[in-house]
């Protein structure tokens, strides 16, 4: 039965590659554009007296192509002069009709004539004022029109970041999302329409929406129709605490690593300073072979042949059901039930990312042989996942996978579940008659140590992330595509725990740990919008240099072994 189910995931795997091609010509990167914003350059050239379009022309030598333009506030062409605003109380000691506690508006006649229709509120004409009953200062009021016609005549890519407000009118005839616009980037915290005017806004929207890295905005998914474009900007503040090289490198990473296409940008204080940070974002993206230009929404068609990978999965789940000690069966039905009544449709991806990481440890334990078997497994795993959870939605990250956490907690408990016995009672009963040493008891909290630090730290903002590590991950990143940690960590305590003459109970413990950089593994692939290659190459960096390191490692432990035994 093994060796047949262990043919059926082989030619599974072998049926589940080709489906691999549509998911790799959707992550090919860039092109890409660097967008500047509009605000933060208008007040640049302000200072510099210049208009906003010299401005743009000189950044262009820089490889600047793009700008975004936010939505104006009300108060904000108040303040450019375009508008004057009063409260009716003093208008009626100018002698003029208006209504006590309204607030009227007197200026650029085509921008009144504009916000008459604005919003969902009466209004009225007192001669050449506009009333409105409530203090609309902080209401969206569009855009400089003008400008945008401009930079669309100079060629440049334009972006538009409408505001969404309660009392606004998603009138079509409203320019809020103005003619000659290449993308849409929703200013704020939510998308335009957001919660019950979202057919309306849609009805709007004419080009590509923006998804912005590290910023969820509810509602975004109702325009996935109108092609979704992945964005990447730094906060202004946490800009400024980097130097223009470290900023540029997050710009390029972003690029090259999790397929974003629109690179948001603000200048530096210092003229030299940006001029540095744009140099060397576009010196990491011709390394890097992105080319900048016009970005289009990927296109992504899943393989109607992915199916076979379910095969391929079942074939994997009846091995781990065969390899387990103790109620195999029983186990590898409660993890099918499970994964398809958690994840629903991604159950097969979040099987495969269940069942893989362990398979490769339930054989023998025949040295470096194993430590392959494990990658070999867990790389199969990555293309069942890959195949079964690869969707236009989760490629741009608007639907993440179901039970990432999962990935790196189930599989090591699995591992952990295969070192069992049979006769459970007898283990049982040496593990409770075995005398307590402190070495050991040291040895434990160590590894109980370790286990803790790779399940709490999560990402580059996690509070247990030390500098070092960041400065370490920061070099790595520009000689390669760097590892995660746990893995390269998980990858070198195979030959710690396979090469050296542990009790049982050590080299099950070393092992258990291994589990973590087995199942980060399919960790990785579950993040699908990284580029299924880097994710491949992370996984082949990281298993290379752990292994490196825990053959090191295993040299130094027999020397120290050598000394201490005498």
């Amino acid at each position: 039965m093994r060796a047949f189910l262990q043919g059926l995931l082989f030619l599974s795997f072998l049926l589940s590659l080709p489906t691999l091609g549509p998911r790799l010509q959707a992550d090919r990167p860039g092109p890409v554009v660097l967008l500047m914003d509009g605000k933060a350059l208008e007040d640049e050239a302000r200072a510099r007296g210049e208009d906003l379009l010299t401005a743009l022309r000189r950044y262009r030598a820089l490889g600047v192509e793009g700008v975004a333009f936010p939505e104006r506030f009300l108060k904000d062409w108040v303040d450019t002069g375009a508008l004057l605003y009063r409260p009716g109380a003093e208008l009626r000691e100018m002698g003029l009709p208006a209504r006590p506690g309204w607030y009227y508006l007197k200026g650029e006649a085509w921008l009144l004539d504009l916000l008459e229709g604005a919003y969902e509120l009466p209004t009225e004409r007192v001669g050449p004022w506009l009333g409105f009953p409530l203090d609309v200062s902080v209401f969206p009021a569009f855009y400089d029109l003008e400008a945008i016609r401009k930079a669309k005549e100079e060629g440049f890519y334009v972006a538009v970041r409408p505001i969404n407000a309660r009392l606004r009118r998603l009138d079509p005839g409203l320019p809020i999302v103005p003619e000659g616009a290449d993308a849409v980037v929703f200013a704020g915290l939510e998308a335009l329409g957001y919660p019950y005017r979202l057919e309306e806004a849609e009805a709007l929207v004419r080009v590509p929406v923006a998804l912005i890295e590290g910023t969820p905005q509810p509602g975004l998914a109702a325009f996935r129709e109108k092609g979704i474009l992945r964005l990447f900007g730094l906060r202004y503040e946490w800009q400024l605490t980097l130097s223009p090289g470290e900023a540029a490198a997050k710009y390029v990473l972003a690029a090259r690593e999790r397929g974003h296409k629109l690179l948001y940008l603000r200048p530096y204080p210092y003229p030299e300073d940006t001029e540095a940070f744009l140099k060397e974002i576009r010196r990491g993206l011709e390394a890097s072979g992105i080319p900048l230009g016009r970005p289009e929404p990927p296109a992504f068609t899943p393989s109607p042949f992915r199916l076979a990978a379910w095969v391929g999965v079942l074939a994997g789940l009846g091995l781990l059901a065969l390899g387990l000690p103790l109620y195999g069966p029983l186990v590898a039905g409660l993890l099918l039930l499970f994964a398809l009544g958690y994840a629903g449709g991604q159950g097969g991806g979040l099987l495969a990312a269940l069942v893989f990481p362990v398979l490769g440890f339930l054989g023998p334990r025949n040295g470096l042989w194993m430590w392959l078997r494990a990658l070999g497994y867990a790389l199969m795993g990555a293309v069942f996942l890959t195949a079964l959870g690869s969707r236009p939605e989760s490629l741009l990250g608007l639907a993440p996978f179901k039970g990432v956490s999962l990935t790196l907690l189930l599989p090591p408990l699995l591992v952990a579940y295969s070192f069992l016995e049979k006769d459970l009672k007898a283990m049982l009963l040496r593990l409770w008659n075995h005398p307590v040493r402190l070495g050991e008891t040291f040895l434990v909290a160590v590894g109980l140590g370790l286990l803790a630090l790779a399940l709490l730290r999560r990402g580059n903002e996690a509070p247990i992330v030390p500098e070092w590590e960041l400065k370490l991950r920061s070099l790595l990143q520009e000689a390669m595509v760097r590892p995660r940690f746990k893995e390269v960590f998980g990858h070198a305590l195979f030959p710690l725990a396979l090469l050296l003459p542990w009790p049982r109970w050590a080299q099950n413990a070393l092992l258990f740990l291994a589990a973590l950089g087995v199942a980060s593994i399919l960790n990785t692939f579950s993040h699908f919008h990284t580029p299924f290659l880097i994710s491949l190459f992370r996984t082949l960096n990281g298993a290379l240099l752990g292994l490196a390191l825990g053959l090191i490692g295993v040299i130094l432990v027999r020397r120290l072994w050598r000394w201490w035994w005498g």
